[in-house]
């Protein structure tokens, strides 16, 4: 985006009473609660009855249904619909495209509005663009979802999972950068990320951080 198309963007953005910024072609619907400091972009739909936190964003085209919850600094980007019974913690991070589902069995004739199954990503989980989650599934602390990929169970914390299905391939430490391990951990293995000096331990089924950011 030139320095122009930029200034113009901002331009277009209004100030709601809580602090947040919402561009002139989006709808926030009565009853949604944004916090300060959240950016709401170009056509996006905010629904009544989600609370969105402080220093989000809201790219292009992204729909957020009534009952969704978003912490602090969650960014999400463009063409992403965040359905009833998706929360997020602080500081998640969805890729351009990246698709939630909240019924497991969908028929056009049947309606299951009274069947959605909670999808919970927890703080720090990074979901790369045009990967799909199916309902029901908890993704856990700075997990790293690979583009593309299909999530259909559960996906351990600091845990990198990819393909179709998805499946564990190894593990990223908090600043994003992938580990010295295999999928499967050693108990009691330890491990220094080189990029920032955080140091991990193997634990159970997965691997538990000693000293992080």
């Amino acid at each position: 985006m030139t320095e122009r198309a930029s200034r113009g963007a901002e331009s277009a953005m209004r100030e709601t009473p809580s602090g947040a910024f919402v561009h002139e072609s989006a709808y926030v619907d009565d009853g949604a609660v944004i916090g300060a400091g959240t950016r709401v972009w170009h056509f996006c739909h905010v629904m009544g009855g989600c609370e969105i936190g402080p220093e989000c964003s809201l790219g292009q085209n992204v729909v957020v249904m009534p009952k969704v919850r978003l912490g602090r600094n969650v960014k999400v980007q463009n063409n992403v619909s965040l359905y009833e019974g998706v929360i997020c913690e602080d500081d998640v991070f969805l890729g351009p495209s990246m698709v939630f589902t909240n019924v497991y069995n969908p028929r056009s004739h049947i309606s299951r509005k009274h069947e959605y199954r909670e999808t919970l990503v927890r703080r720090g989980a990074s979901i790369g663009a045009n990967a799909t989650i199916v309902c029901g599934n908890t993704l856990g602390e700075y997990a790293f979802v690979g583009a593309g990929a299909v999530v259909t169970r559960d996906v351990p914390a600091y845990a990198m999972v990819v393909g179709v299905p998805a499946r564990l391939v190894g593990w990223v430490c908090q600043c994003g950068e992938k580990l010295p391990l295999l999928a499967r951990v050693p108990e009691g293995a330890r491990v220094e990320c080189a990029a920032c000096g955080a140091r991990y331990a193997g634990g159970g089924e997965g691997i538990v951080p000693i000293s992080v950011l």
